[in-house]
């Protein structure tokens, strides 16, 4: 299929949906791919069975501090730089291009590099979600090599860096991206189709076109949470799904540090019964905790919305007073392997909780 300029909104609120509160935010990154289509026409949306298992595949991703990405967008030329530098370093020319997570922002560069450059999108990521950090991706799992590596900033500065691991990647490219103003593009993960279809969540670009158009149809008839859960129920990954609260935020800490947006939000029902609720965040929310109790934890989705809209709302766009439902949503199954949890599971993040699926919970 060809993604038109009709499908961003719906992409851009579904994307926003499965990042847990990063990625970005949603709005600028609907800008930017509309601007590209606009200028360079609709790119074509191809399912990973069409990769040939030879087939030279890179991603595209911003990465940074969500708080700057509000302020500070893509150029486009920054994002061409990223992809022909790697292609010129490792000789190889690039046959399609995949997002690295589906959020916010990252979902929607790849369309914008997709257009821009003529290249194929790939129907999916790896993360089905959003994550911090660089090696928290399934094709680092799956033995695919981060580095080399490619960041750029809107100046065109760029650098090559190469690691011998991604968690020694991610280490370096976030000093270089504080100091690039805590935002940058980055083309890392150079794979093969086959690698692709070993390592990547599949369908999640489609995915989050259809969580989106489920929110819109939802608020024409009056229920747009209901709404979501039950599209959220009929997919192969998220289907174990429910509203863990429904209150309004009553504090919030927030802080830029390291290039990670980190802090704590609570909650307050709004039933009169004074329950409460904290979420943990970076970038994306890493556990809600109502007492002693895990209510949901990562790898898992922890997702707020506006409770009446059922609008995906970012870390960065949490305010005092806001009324909001939080979901927990399951992740997918190869998000929840033992090897993934070594990776991204609760430990990664320095929570002393195991992992326990919402389903149990």
């Amino acid at each position: 299929m060809k993604i038109s300029l009709e499908d961003l909104p719906y992409i851009a609120t579904g994307a926003a949906f499965l990042g847990t509160g990063g990625g970005g935010d949603p709005y600028i990154g609907r800008m930017l791919a509309t601007s590209a289509i606009e200028e360079f026409g609709s790119p074509e949306l191809v399912g990973v069975e069409s990769l040939a298992d030879d087939a030279n595949v890179y991603t595209i991703a911003m990465l940074g501090a969500p708080t700057v990405l509000v302020e500070k967008g893509a150029c486009g030329d920054d994002i061409d730089l990223a992809l022909a530098r790697l292609q010129e370093y490792t000789g190889r020319p690039a046959d399609a291009v995949i997002p690295i997570e589906i959020g916010g922002v990252n979902s929607l560069v790849p369309v914008m590099a997709a257009a821009r450059t003529g290249l194929p999108l790939v129907d999916a990521d790896g993360m089905g979600r959003a994550f911090p950090e660089i090696q928290m991706v399934t094709y680092n799992v799956h033995g695919v090599s981060c580095t080399p590596l490619v960041v750029t900033d809107e100046h065109l500065n760029s650098l090559v860096v190469n690691t011998g691991s991604a968690k020694r990647a991610e280490d370096l490219v976030r000093v270089c991206a504080v100091e690039m103003g805590c935002s940058v593009m980055l083309s890392s993960y150079l794979m093969t189709g086959r690698q692709v279809k070993d390592s990547a969540v599949t369908g999640t670009m489609t995915l989050a076109l259809e969580i989106g158009r489920a929110i819109a149809a939802g608020r024409k008839a009056g229920d747009p949470v209901a709404a979501l859960l039950s599209a959220l129920r009929a997919t192969p990954y998220y289907n174990h799904c429910k509203v863990i609260f429904d209150g309004k935020v009553s504090d919030l800490q927030r802080d830029t540090r390291g290039g990670f947006s980190v802090g704590l939000c609570d909650l307050v029902a709004l039933d009169g019964s004074g329950a409460s609720l904290q979420l943990t965040f970076q970038n994306e929310h890493l556990v809600a905790r109502q007492g002693d109790a895990v209510r949901a934890i990562v790898p898992d989705l922890i997702c707020v919305v506006d409770r009446e809209t059922a609008e995906p709302i970012p870390v960065e766009g949490l305010k005092y007073g806001q009324r909001v439902k939080v979901l927990g949503v399951s992740a997918p199954p190869i998000l929840r392997t033992p090897a993934a949890l070594q990776v991204f599971g609760p430990a990664a993040f320095g929570l002393d909780d195991i992992f326990q699926p919402i389903e149990s919970l």
